[in-house]
């Protein structure tokens, strides 16, 4: 908001200014150091929000010259410790083709299905986060509860079945599929997974997706919440559920972890 004083006359602005957009690059070369910059900075960040279970979890980004290929956190080393030079590439065949340290298993048997069926999405993130394996448990969508809930409105999936650890891609293509052309899926007794046109929106989604299952969680323990009505809901998923708003909202969350942590762009 602006105000401008004029005499004895006060106007004011209400115009919003314009968001800044992803950046484009003029060379491969400095495309894929920023998508591994910003894939080292998003696992820092699940480190500080507690999605760090063991040896569990992981977020991939499709390279943008070797599109049948993704970067990945190497199998056992912390999201806290991540640097962008620590990331190896996978091919879909399993095999690390840069780095030498191992992939997990898991990551490879969800994530090659998922880049595999969405040729659209760069990035897709997992993890066992407290809140989001909670309410896997219960076998249920999230309802529009609050604003942030409704970037989820009508646009995630349940995939309702448990099989134990997922090593074999043709469970993965059963993910995938049920997935569809969603923003994210709920993975019954086991967690959240997301996906994005970006690491930025694929981290952003499960960050605020995890903070909603929290406050559903919360909300039903304390009484019985009303839920947003269609119509609103609707209308609050085309405002903050877009690809846009899932990318900028990453940008101050970014911002932080490079100012505190600069060495997780080390390259």
């Amino acid at each position: 908001m602006a105000i401008n004083k004029g005499g004895d006359r006060m106007t004011v602005s209400t115009s919003i200014p314009q968001m800044p957009v992803p950046p484009t690059f003029a060379t491969v070369a400095e495309e894929r150091r920023d998508r591994k910059q910003r894939l080292a900075v998003a696992f820092r960040l699940f480190s500080h929000y507690g999605f760090d279970e063991g040896i569990a979890g992981h977020i991939t980004v499709r390279d943008p010259e070797y599109r049948n290929c993704f970067w990945v956190n190497p199998f056992g080393m912390h999201f806290g410790q991540i640097r962008a030079r620590d990331l190896i590439l996978v091919n879909d065949k399993g095999e690390v083709v840069e780095g030498n340290k191992p992939v997990n298993a898991a990551a490879f048997a969800i994530h090659s299905q998922i880049h595999a069926a969405r040729p659209d999405i760069v990035a897709a993130a997992h993890a066992h986060s407290l809140y989001g394996k909670s309410w896997s448990s219960l076998g249920r969508l999230l309802d529009p509860l609050t604003q942030d809930a409704c970037a989820f409105y009508q646009d995630h999936s349940l995939f309702d079945d448990y099989t134990g650890v997922v090593l074999d891609p043709a469970e993965g293509k059963r993910i995938a599929q049920t997935l569809g052309q969603n923003k994210a899926i709920i993975l019954r007794n086991h967690g959240l997974l997301t996906v994005g046109e970006t690491v930025d929106e694929a981290a952003w989604w499960f960050i605020t997706m995890d903070r909603s299952c929290q406050a559903q969680l919360m909300a039903e323990a304390a009484g019985m919440p009303r839920v947003i009505d269609p119509q609103q809901a609707s209308t609050a998923h085309s405002q903050v559920g877009s690809h846009h708003i899932g990318w900028f909202s990453f940008q101050p969350l970014y911002d932080r972890i490079v100012q505190q942590e600069p060495d997780s762009l080390d390259d």
